[in-house]
């Protein structure tokens, strides 16, 4: 059972604060399988495109995910890239689940097709989640790009008629989407799937476009009030805790879990505190270089410091930290403010007043697989042709929420 890292001097209360001193393996993790992408998002926290040479082989992800079982990790999130092209997907998702480390993906449906969504629908043991950011092709392909509109909603289609259960549509929001919620409400419902929003940060590819596309301070508000009145059937993977310093606190973990409770291996096993924070000043290590995953999570410096309790800074004066925690680190750094100070998008007014201000430099992610070798906004999609094997499937589901059950 996991348990925390917290020393015997420094006992530990309620259950968000024994997450902060960070426990001894993850509840759950991200893993980018490849940055191998048959589309440009032009918001991609991980600036995808190309595949990296350096990939980790197939036995070199077997050898992680025997670790994980070992370190009784709860599940992973795997996703990209679009991991559904590396040719031993299945392979892996099978191997991972008949060894008892549960598996959700991300994809953008371009592999969904009538065969494998039969395949999927066949088990009750994987969970799919489909990325769309827009209620309409319009509202989508301008940031996804021409046609991921309808290629998703064809996998949604697939899987719906195949008699696959609670797909997730899964909806980063943006200053041109924060309106169509509902709409996207109703779109996950026709397909009998469950609605996943996340929060849009200035990360990867997604640093070039988040004056342009981050909510506004009247839309951020809007949102609120709307996970409010909806939350209870709708998934956020945490991501909006910042919001809750309106007043009460949205429903899960509302605390930046990175190094904590979660953090992202890449393709070649850098080990990252956080999956929106691929830079270098967040990286813990190297799976193959530093002894395995294990070695990484329980030693590594960068972790133990994010473990340690704040003890100063403006946002632990606020009277509203203990509602927003302080916001999300990864929004901080890469917009050059300071990680004790207000997340960018603080709804006290603070990020704001803190932007306007004195501002450090703004860095760029350490990585960039973007096929035309600079972050910019793409005119098409470039189809891979790449093969998939699709002679396995996945064997455990997982719960959407780290702290299910507990």
């Amino acid at each position: 059972m996991t348990s925390t890292l917290a020393r015997p001097e420094q006992p530990v209360g309620r259950l968000v604060d024994q997450f902060e001193l960070g426990l001894d393996a993850p509840i759950c993790l991200t893993w980018e399988l490849t940055y191998a992408c048959n589309l440009s998002c032009v918001h991609c926290l991980s600036s995808s495109g190309k595949r990296d040479p350096r990939e980790l082989s197939t036995e070199q992800c077997k050898s992680i995910i025997d670790e994980l079982q070992r370190m009784q990790v709860f599940y992973v999130n795997i996703g990209g890239g679009e991991p559904t092209v590396r040719s031993d997907f299945w392979e892996l998702v099978d191997y991972a689940t008949a060894h008892q480390v549960g598996v959700k993906f991300s994809t953008n449906g371009v592999k969904i097709d009538q065969k494998v969504a039969a395949r999927l629908a066949a088990s009750d043991y994987v969970d799919v989640q489909i990325s769309i950011d827009g209620a309409t092709a319009e509202v989508n392909d301008a940031v996804r790009g021409p046609g991921s509109f309808d290629m998703a909603v064809r996998a949604l289609k697939n899987l719906r008629d195949a008699g696959f259960k609670d797909a997730k549509v899964s909806v980063v929001v943006t200053r041109h989407n924060v309106s169509q919620l509902d709409d996207f409400k109703a779109l996950a419902d026709e397909y009998g799937a469950t609605l996943r929003i996340t929060r849009l940060r200035p990360s990867g590819r997604g640093a070039d476009v988040w004056d342009d596309l981050h909510p506004t301070a009247g839309q951020q508000r809007e949102l609120y009030n709307w996970l409010v009145a909806n939350g209870d059937g709708v998934l956020t993977g945490d991501s909006f805790f910042h919001l809750s310093a309106y007043g009460d606190a949205l429903p899960g973990l509302n605390l930046c879990g990175a190094g904590r409770v979660v953090c992202l291996i890449d393709p070649i096993g850098d080990v990252y505190a956080c999956p929106f924070a691929i830079h270098e000043q967040f990286l813990a290590g190297n799976i193959l270089a530093d002894n395995g995953f294990k070695s990484v999570w329980q030693t590594s410096e960068l972790f133990q410091e994010l473990r340690s309790p704040q003890t100063g800074g403006a946002c632990t004066k606020c009277q509203h930290f203990d509602s927003c925690r302080g916001g999300c680190m990864a929004a901080k750094f890469f917009t050059g403010l300071p990680m004790d100070g207000p997340d960018p998008e603080c709804v006290q007014g603070y990020g704001e007043t803190a932007l306007a201000g004195t501002r450090g430099d703004i860095p760029k992610s350490s990585v960039d697989h973007s096929r035309s070798g600079k972050r910019a906004t793409p005119k098409a999609s470039v189809p891979l042709t790449l093969l998939i094997r699709r002679d396995g499937a996945p064997a455990k589901i997982c719960d959407e929420s780290p702290l299910a059950g507990m």
